[in-house]
């Protein structure tokens, strides 16, 4: 296979893992509107939560089954790779890339610097339920991602209330502090 695995950074407004969906299965980065609403819907029709990670495992899993293919998701912290949709043996997979906090598309181009409109976003599952070396390539550049530390580490960053100046530490105090306030400006502070 010739190329390299690049990472398509999606816009930081709240939005990145529905856009981030609709750049790998559509080409296009401005899918949010439509595919939250489907999240919604679906989460809505079998009430279940919607709260932080679990929510974006639950909206990943929904897409996977609306689009009909896996989407592989890389942590770059753990460089592990969360699977949605291998239960239903989809003959296709698309990847994403996650940094703790935010997620962007990973596509396969001719080289690193082609443009966008040449890359490969959708890859075939052989029948050893892998895509072939395009996996090696993804998980590679994952793990230079890692070793540059390209991630958020959301147990132990260092945050500042941006109302009362309190400092807190990793998302479980974060999210402690703005339940027990409403305070909800945080900035991140070394």
């Amino acid at each position: 296979m010739d190329g390299t695995v690049v990472r398509r950074v999606i816009p930081s407004d709240n939005s990145c893992l529905f856009n981030a969906v609709g750049y790998v299965m559509d080409h296009n980065k401005n899918k949010a509107p439509e595919l939250r609403q489907y999240c919604l819907l679906v989460l809505s029709w079998h009430k279940l939560p919607r709260d932080g990670v679990c929510a974006c495992a639950i909206e990943l899993a929904i897409l996977a089954d609306y689009y009909g293919r896996e989407i592989a998701a890389y942590d770059i912290q753990t460089s592990r790779c969360d699977l949605y949709g291998q239960d239903k043996k989809y003959s296709e997979r698309v990847m994403l890339i996650y940094d703790g906090l935010h997620y962007d598309a990973l596509a396969m181009s001719p080289v690193a610097e082609a443009p966008e409109e040449f890359d490969q976003t959708i890859f075939l599952v052989h029948r050893d339920r892998t895509v072939g070396p395009v996996e090696g390539l993804a998980l590679n550049l994952v793990k230079d991602q890692q070793r540059k530390r390209s991630y958020t580490d959301t147990a132990n960053f260092t945050l500042r209330c941006g109302v009362c100046q309190i400092g807190v530490i990793g998302q479980k105090e974060d999210v402690e502090h703005a339940q027990a306030t409403g305070h909800v400006n945080f900035q991140e502070y070394k």
